[in-house]
Order: structure tokens, then C-alpha cells, then sequence
């Protein structure tokens, strides 16, 4: 059966018989797959703790006619424990997995952008480097852009009008000038915009010296244009921590 080698990040991990497990992994060069760990459940396993959410991993598998079948695991980065050991880390980062699968839809597709976003934000989260809100939302508003839906937060998301615009519209793709504003269009402060469009460009001195107000605001909107185009929201994201650093 074909073999093959890789880096991933695994994305989440399900019990199956006594002492199997179901991982998903996000692979640099393979996309999303699926595959079997037999035996990664006895104390005796040697790999089973590397096979644990949030963890970067080197991985061989072989081809299988459902599922693939996980062969050797070296560790690259162990996430895992640091990330678990924190609350708003934990809560930030699951939602960032579930995140991650939910934008790979199709198995063994590449997509080596959302899985090279994917190991930055988990670094970032291990090194504390930001608020982990800021981090997710980071990393939600970009994850977006990668799969074909960037927002605008300067010019109209429908015409194009040149902006600062100060009315926020979901179903439109982020700003939108007074003229093309539809009903039941948010207006949020000056400083969430801001804040909005500094997550997507990576302004990080502008996201750390934001506002608490201004940063739940934001993340309601980040949560709302998120669950428009998943077409439902994520289990993870309502657990998140938000009571900041």
C-alpha cells in the first residue's frame, strides 16, 4: 500500500474499540486527513501522547480504503500541555482547530496556507506573545481571507466607495458607505474598526493597545461574519475566555 511522510498539526483526536483512536490532521503537503492510530490507547504506546490535539507532529501513513493508517510519529512541537494548562489559551486554540477543519471541507486537499497560519497561531498562543482573544480572532479574520473571503474594513464592501466607512454589514463583506448600507447594519466605534483591520494586516501594536470595549466588540462581529459563511457557528467559540489578560 502507498506510503507517504508529512508534517501536521493534529486537529483532533476519537476513541474507536479499546485501544484505537481516529486522529484528523492538518498536513502541510496533504490537506485534511483522517486516519487510524492503533493501539495509541495502551500505556504501553509509545506514540499515543504525541497524537494529542494541538500538537505538531512528523507523521508516516499508508493508504487505506476508508481511512489511513497512522505508521510512525515524531514530535516536532508539543503544544499540547502548555495550551491545556492555560484557560484562554485552551478555549482560543480549540476554537482555532475547529476552525481549521471546518475551512478544509475536502479531504486530502492541499492547503498549505491555512496550515502554515495554523502553526503561527498556536506558536503565538504557546508564547504568550499577544491576548489569546486577539490571537483567535487574528487568526479567524485571516483563515477567512485564505478560503476567498477577505472583509473590507476601509473602502465598501459593495461599491468600493473610498473609505474610512462606519457601518458594518455582514451579508455585504465589512464596511459599507452610507449609500449602499442595508437594514439592520451594525455601526460600531471608530476604534473597533480599526481594531478590525489591524488583526487582518498583522498591526499588532495597534490590536495590544486596544480596549476592552472595543475588543468585545469586535469579537461579536468577528463570531457574526464567521458564522454567515460557515452557514452555522462553531461548537467552541461561545466557551471562549474574554475576560482578557
Amino acid at each position: 500500500m502507498p506510503v507517504y511522510r508529512d508534517e501536521a498539526i493534529v486537529l483532533r483526536a476519537q476513541k474507536l474499540g479499546e485501544a484505537d483512536r481516529i486522529v484528523t490532521l492538518l498536513t502541510r503537503h496533504h490537506g485534511r486527513v483522517r486516519a487510524v492510530a492503533r493501539g495509541v490507547r495502551k500505556t504501553t504506546s509509545r506514540i499515543g501522547s504525541r497524537l494529542e490535539p494541538f500538537n505538531h507532529v512528523d507523521v508516516q501513513l499508508y493508504e487505506g480504503r476508508s481511512l489511513d493508517n497512522v505508521s510512525q510519529v515524531e514530535s516536532l512541537e508539543s503544544h499540547g500541555a502548555q495550551i491545556s494548562a492555560d484557560y484562554a489559551c485552551y478555549t482560543a486554540g480549540t476554537a482555532m482547530l475547529e476552525t481549521a477543519e471546518r475551512l478544509t471541507p475536502e479531504e486530502k486537499e492541499p492547503s498549505l496556507s491555512q496550515y502554515a497560519l495554523l502553526v503561527s497561531g498556536l506558536r503565538s498562543l504557546v508564547a504568550g506573545e499577544h491576548d489569546p482573544g486577539l490571537i483567535l480572532d487574528a487568526y479567524l479574520l485571516r483563515s477567512l481571507s485564505i478560503a476567498g473571503w477577505s472583509p473590507s474594513f476601509v473602502d465598501c464592501a459593495q461599491c468600493g466607495r473610498t473609505g474610512p466607512h462606519r457601518a458594518f454589514s455582514v451579508v455585504a463583506g465589512g464596511v459599507v458607505c452610507s449609500q449602499c448600507r442595508p437594514p439592520g447594519a451594525a455601526a460600531p466605534a471608530e476604534g473597533t474598526i480599526h481594531l478590525l483591520g489591524a488583526l487582518l494586516s498583522g498591526d499588532w501594536d495597534v490590536a495590544d493597545s486596544s480596549e476592552s470595549r472595543e475588543r468585545r466588540e469586535a469579537s461579536g462581529l468577528v463570531a457574526a461574519f464567521l458564522q454567515w459563511h460557515l452557514e452555522r457557528g462553531l461548537r467552541s467559540l461561545p466557551l471562549v475566555d474574554r475576560s482578557g489578560r
